[in-house]
């Protein structure tokens, strides 16, 4: 009677957990356009920053400490890629974003943003490189820019890599946390959207504003962590970390001034104003700001075909709001906000679309996660 009733118990236990595993495996929340679920698909990274599709529907994933890998659709991940830059794995500072080239199914380039240690101190450089053959090493890997001057400061090194549609690649970079005020100092890369040709100089188009150095787009910005080309506009749209309240959604134009640290509608980690206010003439408003923060870190607009309701919106991960939040647009407009994931108890770092049509979320973590979403069905 003792062993049956124990063969009772462990069946009765194996059942229990076999029903639970796909509650462990995918989460539902509910949306506007349906129920979603979100799945893991690869765990165990740490600190992971970035995120890019190989045409194989593989992906790049960086993390933060200095190390680069490839992760399958089913969750396998390579061992670390060789190759990659030195970086200062301190504090924000490590392996950044990665983008590849608009060309890399000819030429297998891609190109690496990174705290790069540096005499007097770091700061935020771009590499270029192409991936070998087999994927398991980054081949004639160049530096091909460094933001100037280099700040002794763990901090704020902004990050996001985006080629526009003339094959310019656009670098946010930050304020370096303690040089706020040198965001309105046009003369260097403190605190700026800088735009680059694939080797590293100017690109055409720039504005030629004098003083202003030649790599610069647009000036008085914080700490941009997310940035996408709007899919039918091409516009670039940029999500900014603010300090206590106003995270900005900006869509900068060449030669603007979005006002960092002169205006701003959050104020200072210490209860502290900061600047003069939230306008001044010859600063640019945002399009939309939060308050309270909610430390905004990658951004993709939706295209795909599986919430065609969706299409246009601008998805935004959330650090400290750990959530996703869709962003609808009409123009050069937000025309509403809806918080999604709510619950899911991760910080969002990185948002891309996937060639499914599906949403890829990396969350930031000592173990962090590649996590899809999909409709429940």
């Amino acid at each position: 009677m003792h062993r049956t009733a124990l063969a009772i118990r462990v069946s009765l236990a194996l059942a229990i957990s076999a029903f639970m595993l796909p509650a462990v495996a995918q989460q539902r929340f509910p949306s506007s356009a349906g129920d979603l679920v979100v799945e893991t698909v690869a765990s165990g990274l740490e600190h992971p920053w970035g995120l890019a599709f190989l045409p194989d529907r593989r992906m790049l994933v960086t993390e933060r400490p200095g190390r680069l890998r490839l992760v399958s659709a089913s969750g396998e991940i390579s061992r670390p890629i060789t190759g990659v830059p030195n970086v200062v794995a301190r504090g924000q500072g490590g392996l950044l974003d990665v983008v590849l080239d608009p060309n890399f199914a000819q030429n297998r380039t891609l190109y690496l943003s990174f705290a790069e240690p540096r005499a007097g101190g770091n700061g935020t450089s771009v590499a270029k490189a192409r991936l070998s053959a087999n994927g398991t090493a980054l081949e004639g890997l160049n530096v091909i820019f460094r933001q100037s001057p280099a700040i002794n400061s763990n901090m704020h090194f902004g990050s996001r890599l985006v080629f526009d549609r003339t094959g310019a690649l656009f670098v946010t970079v930050g304020d370096r946390y303690s040089q706020r005020d040198q965001a309105q100092n046009p003369a260097n890369h403190i605190g700026k959207l800088l735009r680059i040709s694939p080797d590293g100089g100017p690109a055409p188009g720039n504005p030629k504003k004098e003083g202003w150095a030649p790599e610069i787009w647009s000036i008085g910005h914080r700490n941009v962590q997310g940035a996408a080309l709007h899919p039918e506009t091409g516009q670039l749209w940029t999500a900014e970390h603010a300090a206590r309240g106003g995270d900005e959604i900006n869509t900068p134009k060449a030669g603007r001034n979005y006002g960092w640290p002169v205006i701003t509608y959050g104020i200072d980690y210490s209860g502290a104003k900061i600047g003069e206010g939230t306008s001044k003439p010859g600063m640019e408003q945002p399009l939309f700001y939060w308050d309270p923060s909610i430390a905004p870190s990658g951004a993709a607009f939706y295209t795909g075909d599986v919430w065609p309701a969706w299409k246009n919106s601008l998805f935004v991960g959330a650090l400290a709001g750990q959530m996703l939040v869709r962003l609808s647009t009409k123009g050069e407009a937000v025309t509403g906000e809806e918080r999604l994931l709510a619950g899911l108890g991760e910080r969002i770092r990185d948002v891309r679309q996937g060639p499914d049509g599906f949403l890829y979320l990396l969350s930031d973590d000592e173990k962090g996660k590649v996590l899809r979403v999909k409709p429940a069905r």
